[in-house]
């Protein structure tokens, strides 16, 4: 029997695509395409349904050739069956060619090959670990409300961070989520999503309170006493610069690590910008320093090298 595969194609830009392919390991199949009657069957049938009749006509050729060939070409699997239409009083079924590639496979020669445009992801495969699945991303990007919320009445300013780092996932990632994969904090936390799933909150305690809530689970946190006081790392040194960011991976306390959380804030939305520009546009680099470790953290801080009032630059500055 024939059996279905891929196979994938670069072009000449870089750009890769894939191509549906029956790959035939009986070679007998294969034989009805050599025929060119059945050949020129498959192109008319590879650009649009046609019944036997329609073949016939349009190919010059006697409709039980027509109906011999598509027969023969249906047993090995090289077209199938499209619906069908009423013609003359009658019932005729149409057809279709069944991929836009046939060929044969040997059963030796297997290459293990990246999957395009991941190579150069290979940190941010590895951090995003159990977040993406079968090339899809698996969990829920979480930001802060505008309105006036949480304990501290405060409106969040960098929910449009998440857009920036939705378009990196999407990079690593390439298949778009079945589901909204974005929802407000206050959201989250009535929806009782905070447990088996895995989260992505973006944006400082005070103004993201699904970040409050894992903020003292963090290697690196935000000073409960005072949110917007700073950073504190394991020797207790702090970090309080408006442009000092947050990057954070732990196992999620409230079920048992099943799912992961990933913080991405700052001591001000300009922190929460640097850190979001770390993790994408500096990814790489940034990446290189996480060994998989369930816990872990970096502090960064983020600068306007030429001075047009936006960051773009990122140093590391602390890492747990």
């Amino acid at each position: 029997m024939a059996r279905k595969s891929l196979i994938s194609i670069s072009d000449y830009d870089g750009q890769a695509s894939a191509k549906k392919i029956i790959v035939f390991r009986d070679v007998a199949q294969m034989r009805v395409l050599s025929n060119p009657v059945a050949w020129r069957i498959m192109e008319l049938l590879s650009k649009e349904p046609m019944y036997p009749a329609q073949v016939a006509k349009e190919l010059r050729i006697h409709e039980q050739s027509a109906y011999y060939y598509i027969r023969r070409l249906l047993r090995a699997g090289a077209v199938d069956e499209a619906g069908s239409n009423l013609v003359r009083g009658g019932t005729a079924r149409l057809y279709q060619a069944s991929s836009p590639a046939f060929g044969i496979e040997l059963d030796w020669g297997e290459t293990p090959i990246e999957a395009p445009g991941n190579g150069r992801n290979k940190g941010a495969l590895r951090f995003f670990e159990g977040f993406i699945h079968d090339g899809i991303f698996d969990g829920l990007i979480v930001v802060g409300a505008p309105e006036p919320h949480g304990q501290y009445k405060s409106s969040a300013r960098d929910g449009h961070y998440a857009v920036h780092l939705a378009f990196f996932l999407g990079k690593v990632s390439g298949v778009m989520p079945a589901e909204f994969a974005v929802k407000l904090d206050v959201d989250a936390k009535v929806e009782k999503v905070l447990s088996g799933s895995n989260l992505i909150s973006i944006g400082g305690p005070g103004t993201n309170i699904v970040t409050a809530d894992f903020n003292r689970y963090l290697p690196i946190c935000f000073d409960e006493g005072n949110f917007w006081s700073g950073l504190i790392d394991g020797t207790g040194k702090r970090y309080s610069q408006d442009n000092h960011g947050l990057i954070a991976k732990i196992k999620n306390p409230n079920d048992g690590g099943r799912s992961s959380v990933i913080v991405v804030a700052g001591v001000r939305s300009a922190g929460t910008k640097s850190a979001v520009i770390a993790l994408t546009n500096y990814g790489e680099e940034i990446l290189k320093r996480y060994k998989g470790k369930e816990n872990w953290a970096i502090v960064v801080q983020g600068f306007d090298m030429d001075a047009d009032g936006k960051i773009d630059h990122v140093d590391v500055v602390s890492n747990s």
